[in-house]
């Protein structure tokens, strides 16, 4: 998938999924899968899903620009219902989030291996413009590193989600997480959660398989 450049988009400009920049912007369809009940992290979480279905979203549509210094992602899929509350155990949140290896040839289907991370970007309905950023290397070592520096913003309308999600693609940080710049290549995946499914943690649908991530150079030659 190609990231458009647009040059000068303000950050607040990208993360508006109805703004100018992303009517210009074909979306690409992601098929989505279940995350199969034998790579859920516990003992408990494998029982009670054992016979419920994972993966109640079974596809996606997906679109990226960036202005030189921020990428964002568009995610557009179909939901019958908005979510946004997060209960006890009777309320889950809507979510959505963007994966991206931060070592080449990092396993997707078990999030990572030791010293394979993989950095995931978060966003979720009940705290929608707060982003999280995500490392993990491995089934059931997933932890939140930061929560400044991604951001996000969802739209349901007509029963469907429209979510942009957004990071600075060079950041100053201590952790392993991706660093991106103009005119790279990389790989990337989405995972989207219901939550009138009751899909939380690793109980999600998902993209199969790494795809193919191309950031336009900043020229006007990418320019959208």
């Amino acid at each position: 998938m190609l990231v458009n450049f647009v040059r000068g988009a303000p950050v607040e400009w990208l993360l508006d999924p109805d703004a100018e920049p992303w009517r210009k912007v074909s979306l690409e369809r992601v098929a989505l899968v279940g995350t199969p009940v034998g790579l859920q992290p516990t003992p408990a979480i494998r029982a009670a899903w054992a016979n419920k279905h994972i993966g109640a979203v079974s596809e996606v549509q997906v679109g990226a620009v960036h202005n030189g210094e921020v990428i964002a992602f568009r995610l557009d899929w179909q939901d019958g219902s908005e979510n946004r509350e997060l209960g006890d155990t009777t309320a889950f949140p809507d979510a959505a989030a963007v994966m991206i290896p931060v070592v080449a040839g990092a396993p997707l289907i078990t999030m990572g291996a030791p010293n394979q991370p993989v950095n995931t970007w978060y966003w979720r309905g009940d705290s929608d413009t707060q982003g999280r950023q995500v490392l993990s290397e491995g089934i059931g070592t997933t932890r939140t590193v930061d929560q400044t520096l991604v951001r996000g913003h969802g739209i349901w309308k007509d029963g469907r989600w429209k979510v942009v999600i957004a990071r600075p693609m060079k950041v100053t940080s201590a952790e392993k997480v991706v660093q991106l710049a103009p005119g790279e290549k990389t790989q990337f995946a989405v995972a989207v959660w219901e939550g009138s499914n009751s899909e939380r943690g690793g109980v999600k649908a998902f993209s199969g398989s790494w795809r193919d991530l191309v950031l336009a150079p900043a020229a006007d030659g990418g320019k959208v």
